[in-house]
């Protein structure tokens, strides 16, 4: 924005320059000229006097001169050479000419007296400077035209406003759709990008706010039920089954407090406030670590290779997040593979961070690789039994978005899926 109001400065400085240096040439060659339009009638009575001045003596001029002005009503002077000022005065003067002169509200006009050599001077009242009908006419011409330029200029940045206000309000107005159609070349582009964005995100969390409803009256309700089916059936089971009906509501009570745990983990990624605790990481000792506790945890006989290269000492990071990424895309991959799952770290050579995570499982299919990441989605026509809430996944995109980075979800070397999270820190 600075830089478009820089422009229109510059803009408005050249267009003044521009209009003034026009005025003056107009002013110059079609204004009133004082001196040129100046009254005949006092340059006649100049010389009408210097002729008079030619029969009285040298002596008495300067007296007849007085004399005259009195009878007359003119004021009409006797100067010395020396007591007019300024050479550009003087030379006409020297070359029999007329000259002006003014000092403050009082014309002079000036003659050379032949063979005399002093200066007659007729004094009069300069007349009232101002602009007539022309004048007023240019100078309204040219001052529109800097309005124009102005106007011309500020025409497309008050259109696009208005856009990306109509733009908000219906957008307010729950018609969730933000298109205010402004150009690449708007000045206000960028705030169009910022609402963009804006939206994108509020759209998100509207989506997620649903999910979320949608999957707390699954994965809530389907657990107490069952839980006060256990307590009506231990309200009447004998001492040797009672055990078996509580250990039930544990496990119930312990599947809904897995569902709130992750619920809470992803909607704190979900708020605006988190901090990341970024700071360079030996994901050499990082990477296997995790790999192998995954392995203990879920006691798998799958084959999972590691493969990190030793350069790999300072990755910049919030290691506990990605911890939980690479925690997560292992889970997920481990759930689908059938034999073999391969973990690798690397840099590419434009700085950009990857940890790829491949399976030798079905895969997904090409329609689903971006609706996998949403929150509560579960691909379940892929798996015969429900696993997990359908976050871990939506967890590891929040992540890499705090990164600054995208995860992303391919056909994988070993025919499955293959998950690849970047990112850069500088």
């Amino acid at each position: 924005m600075a830089r478009h109001f820089l422009q229109l400065y510059l803009l408005i400085v050249a267009t003044l320059a521009a209009v003034s240096w026009g005025q003056t040439r107009l002013w110059e060659l079609y204004g009133d000229k004082p001196e040129a339009t100046e009254n005949r009638a006092q340059a006649a009575a100049l010389t009408i006097l210097e002729v008079q001045l030619r029969g009285v003596p040298r002596d008495e001029r300067r007296e007849f001169v007085a004399s005259l002005a009195a009878r007359t009503g003119n004021d009409f002077e006797l100067f010395e050479p020396q007591d007019i000022a300024g050479s550009e005065k003087l030379a006409p003067l020297a070359r029999g000419e007329l000259a002006y002169m003014r000092a403050a509200d009082t014309d002079w006009l000036l003659k050379r007296l032949d063979g005399d050599g002093r200066v007659l001077a007729f004094r009069y009242a300069a007349p009232t400077a101002g602009r007539g009908l022309i004048d007023w006419s240019l100078a309204f011409i040219f001052y529109a035209a800097i309005a124009l330029v102005i106007m011309t200029w500020l025409w497309p940045l008050t259109r696009d406003l208005r856009r990306l206000e109509h733009s908000t309000t219906r957008y307010g107005d729950r018609n969730w759709v933000f298109e205010p159609g402004i150009n690449l070349r708007s000045p206000v582009h960028r705030l169009a990008e910022a609402f963009q964005r804006m939206a994108t995100r509020i759209d998100g969390l509207i989506r997620s706010q649903k999910d979320m409803s949608t999957a707390m009256s699954h994965e809530i309700k389907t657990p107490l039920t069952r839980m006060r089916f256990e307590i009506e059936m231990a309200r009447t089971a004998a001492p040797d089954e009672l055990a078996r009906h509580l250990d039930n509501i544990n496990i119930d009570i312990a599947e809904l407090d897995a569902f709130v745990t992750a619920t809470l983990d992803y909607a704190i990624l979900d708020r605006a406030e988190i901090a990341l605790n970024i700071s360079e990481h030996d994901l050499t000792l990082i990477v296997p670590a995790v790999v192998e506790s995954v392995r203990r945890a879920s006691r798998t006989d799958l084959s999972i290779r590691c493969e990190v290269p030793k350069t790999a000492t300072r990755v910049a990071c919030d290691a506990h997040l990605m911890e939980t990424v690479l925690r997560n895309l292992l889970y997920n991959a481990i759930r689908y593979a059938r034999s073999e799952i391969c973990v690798t770290f690397f840099v590419r050579p434009d700085g950009i961070y990857c940890l790829r995570v491949d399976d030798d499982g079905p895969g997904i299919p090409e329609a689903d690789r971006e609706r996998v990441f949403g929150s509560f989605v579960q691909l379940d026509d892929q798996i015969e039994k429900k696993h997990g809430y359908g976050l871990g996944l939506a967890i590891v995109r929040r992540i890499l978005e705090w990164h600054g980075g995208t995860v992303s979800v391919s056909r994988a070397g070993l025919g499955g899926a293959g998950f690849c999270a970047t990112w850069r820190l500088r």
